[in-house]
């Protein structure tokens, strides 16, 4: 087993539920981390016997660029695609991050963690 890591996905989206955040967009910091059998690409040294981390990062650019109000929601949209597309992840995590929320206050971000395993 491994695990594979993307670290800071930057993108800017449209989620809220403010009509303000849907109209100007926000900006968002992304992590995933996958878990799979690494053994094999460790061997092989080649990208089709691994999860492609480009296909990842696609993923989250996609899914952050549907507008969702809720962060929770689009974290799911992005864990179910991943297990569609990469069906030898066996465990997946996702945090998706606002940057400076408009919640009243002097708060760097805010954040949704999810977690799903491949049944």
């Amino acid at each position: 087993m491994g695990k594979i890591k993307i670290n800071n996905i930057r993108v800017h989206a449209w989620h809220g539920c403010l009509p303000e955040e849907r109209l100007i967009g926000s900006d968002y910091r992304v992590d995933i981390e996958v878990a799979t059998d690494l053994s094999k690409p460790s061997e092989t040294d080649r990208l089709k016997d691994t999860v492609d981390y480009v296909l990842l990062n696609n993923i989250v650019k996609e899914e952050m660029g549907m507008k969702s109000k809720l962060l929770e929601h689009v974290a799911k949209r992005i864990l179910d695609r991943i297990f569609a597309e990469a069906p030898v992840v066996t465990t997946a995590e996702i945090a998706v991050s606002k940057i400076n929320p408009p919640i009243g206050g002097d708060v760097e971000s805010v954040t949704v963690i999810l977690f799903k395993e491949n049944r």
